[in-house]
């Protein structure tokens, strides 16, 4: 993998799961980031705690708030200069049928998943246009591809997020910005962890590699399309899936 110091990254919902893998895949190939965390200030300190490096700080940031994503950006190049790459991973499930789901569940979901998307992105894009480099990462799901049952709110704001970074791409690629998806399936995250044996069970069967995906599967996804080796690539939407989705 392509090493990238001095490149600055920003990381959206970085203190836990497939964000948290994130930071440390970045600091490890010596790029500088800034991660953000919403209500996990706890586990945003203790990853700062264990790094013990000058090239990685958290921030509180409510995605869904514009404004809390500028400050965002304004911190980062205020510390480190410029940005470079921006991930946007944070995001929430509120899983019901949709009849039993209220108003609120529909709201927070797309609020988080796609407003926060838009809202960030749109936060860093002048910033990059002026640079005229730029490389944007967006985490959506399989369930943005295919739908399941019971995350109609959550596959909404999943595909959404596909057909605005495909849009987006066309939009700034003369800029030498690129714009790509990552799709994962089932990760081992806190997410997946509430669900019951039995599910899970019946989720690893369906999956083709028979097993469930790490977080760092999709961090090191992640490097690569921040990375210079893949300075071609814009525009795609790849599933780390484990097959789930052929």
């Amino acid at each position: 993998m392509q090493d990238l110091k001095d490149k600055v990254v920003i990381i959206t919902g970085g203190a836990k799961g497939i964000g948290k893998a994130c930071v440390y895949e970045f600091i490890k190939y010596n790029a500088k980031v800034v991660f953000t965390y919403n209500s996990s200030s706890k586990d945003a300190e203790n990853i700062i705690e264990e790094l013990k490096t000058q090239n990685c700080f958290s921030l509180k940031c409510d995605v869904r708030d514009y404004k809390s994503c500028r400050n965002v950006i304004e911190e980062a190049i205020n510390r480190f200069g410029r940005v470079d790459i921006l991930v946007n991973n944070a995001g929430i499930l509120r899983d019901k049928p949709l009849f039993l789901m209220l108003p609120e569940d529909w709201d927070e979901v797309i609020s988080t998943n796609l407003y926060g998307t838009f809202n960030m992105t749109r936060a860093i894009i002048t910033t990059f246009l002026k640079q005229k480099n730029g490389c944007i990462i967006n985490i959506s799901s399989v369930s943005g591809l295919v739908g399941l049952a019971g995350q109609t709110n959550y596959s909404a704001s999943k595909g959404g997020i596909i057909a605005f970074s495909k849009a987006l791409a066309k939009e700034v690629a003369g800029y030498n910005i690129r714009v790509n998806v990552i799709c994962p399936g089932f990760i081992q995250t806190d997410m997946l962890n509430t669900l019951k044996d039995d599910l899970k069970k019946k989720l690893i069967d369906s999956i083709p590699l028979k097993r469930f995906g790490k977080p760092k599967d999709v961090a090191n996804l992640c490097v690569f399309l921040a990375s210079d080796i893949s300075e071609y690539i814009t525009g795609e939407v790849i599933k780390v899936d484990g097959g789930l989705a052929i």
